[in-house]
């Protein structure tokens, strides 16, 4: 596709941004409340959608990572980007009476840089939306993209790639340094000419990938492909993205970057398991090591092997991360408080380390900033939470209110809990 349509980079994606997430005073809403139980752990740091974000019945956020997962030295050129995923809901009863049509346009990634204030707005933060598509040959042997229908209830970024997991087939790869721009004029009601001289067109939301000689993104300016992927090699055991079961290939909830080891990177997978009486597992989680050299998984004969694999002590985990031997993990349900709990490895076992920590409501995909690149620097666990705020049953209540948010514990502060 790189020879049709022209690339840009994450920086220039993050200096494109049309969009403006707002943070400190000036983000005004509050997944945390005062907690179901009223010793909530409010956030060190906090950011806040704009309105349309915020308030989307389509779009469903749910992965996070970060450039301290992609860089040694935290540092994407000069910028420090968070990456967020989006899985599109795609109800039919949300679409206009006029548009036709209801395309599931898959997943979107947000780029966002937390530290960069757009200019004569202190507390604001640009980011920009990007599609994630998977390449094909058309029916005339065309190369094409299509949406991606998935979940995306994870992601991580090592070197260039990004992980986006899927949860009951494994993992499917992106090169961040084919981001693909199909309005390089930005002027979208002008259909721009592409490399290979067709045309690209950033109006039509109904129609993705090259159709009649015209390349469509769903109305979005960027498009990632899809490079490669891993697949289980057990046959999947589970039947469904909630229950679980505890033989064959485990599913691919959430993923994070462990850099605690920095000649040993890591990427930890784990499972979501809502547990009932036929189904009491409560799920698995397990580290996939990866190659420095390449930023890819570290293959031997084509398949990658697991280091350390071990059943989790609690069900209903939304996402998970390590750092230096400690495992942090997201738990949610409904419209209560999240739960972040801790746990360690112990006569072979995973066991829960201390208390409850209560959270925000819906807390998904966890990423540790780790202030490696710099002596002293604050070391952050970020997430972000999907419900949106909304005056209707199941999101009233002051105590553990809904909304969306990226937000950020001090890891400090989460290790000094009892």
């Amino acid at each position: 596709m790189k020879t049709a349509l022209p690339t840009e980079g994450v920086q220039d994606l993050l200096d494109q941004g049309n969009r403006i997430a707002k943070t400190d005073a000036s983000c005004t809403t509050d997944p945390f409340g005062t907690g179901d139980n009223g010793a909530v752990l409010a956030p060190a740091r906090k950011l806040c959608w704009d309105a349309g974000d915020a308030g989307t019945e389509e779009w469903i956020p749910q992965g996070i990572t970060g450039v301290s997962d992609a860089q040694a030295d935290e540092l994407w050129g000069s910028r420090k980007p968070l990456v967020t995923a989006w899985y599109d809901k795609a109800n039919p009863a949300l679409c206009t009476a006029d548009s036709g049509t209801c395309p599931d346009k898959g997943v979107r990634l947000s780029f966002l840089d937390p530290e960069t204030p757009v200019t004569g707005t202190p507390d604001g933060r640009r980011y920009r939306h990007a599609l994630l598509v998977e390449p094909y040959f058309n029916s005339y042997g065309n190369a094409s993209y299509r949406a991606i229908d998935i979940h995306a209830g994870g992601i991580a970024w090592y070197k260039y790639y990004l992980y986006v997991a899927d949860t009951l087939n494994g993992l499917r790869v992106f090169d961040m340094r084919s981001i693909l721009d199909l309005n390089p004029d930005q002027n979208a009601s002008v259909d721009d000419t592409t490399l290979n001289g067709l045309k690209s067109n950033v109006t039509d939301e109904s129609k993705i990938g090259r159709q009649s000689n015209i390349y469509y993104s769903h109305t979005y300016r960027y498009v990632l492909p899809q490079v490669a992927s891993y697949k289980f090699v057990a046959a999947q055991g589970n039947s469904s993205a909630a229950t679980c079961v505890a033989t064959g290939a485990p599913k691919a909830s959430y993923i994070s970057i462990d850099r605690s080891a920095p000649t040993a990177p890591t990427l930890i997978m784990g499972e979501y398991c809502n547990s009932d009486t036929d189904h009491p597992e409560k799920g698995r989680v397990g580290a996939l090591p990866i190659d420095d050299t390449t930023g890819l998984l570290q293959e031997t004969g084509g398949t990658v092997t697991t280091t350390s694999a071990y059943y989790l002590p609690r069900d209903l985990t939304q996402g998970a991360a390590r750092y230096n031997g400690m495992y942090y993990f997201n738990r949610s349900y409904l419209d209560n408080s999240g739960s972040l709990r801790r746990a360690t490895i112990t006569n072979g076992r995973l066991v829960d380390y201390g208390s409850n920590i209560t959270n925000a409501v819906g807390p998904e995909d966890l990423y540790i900033e780790h202030g490696q690149s710099m002596p002293g620097a604050t070391q952050y666990l970020w997430s972000l939470t999907e419900h949106r705020a909304d005056t209707t049953a199941d999101c009233t209540d002051t105590g553990s209110p809904c909304g969306r948010v990226l937000y950020a514990h001090r890891l400090s502060d989460i290790l000094a809990r009892p």
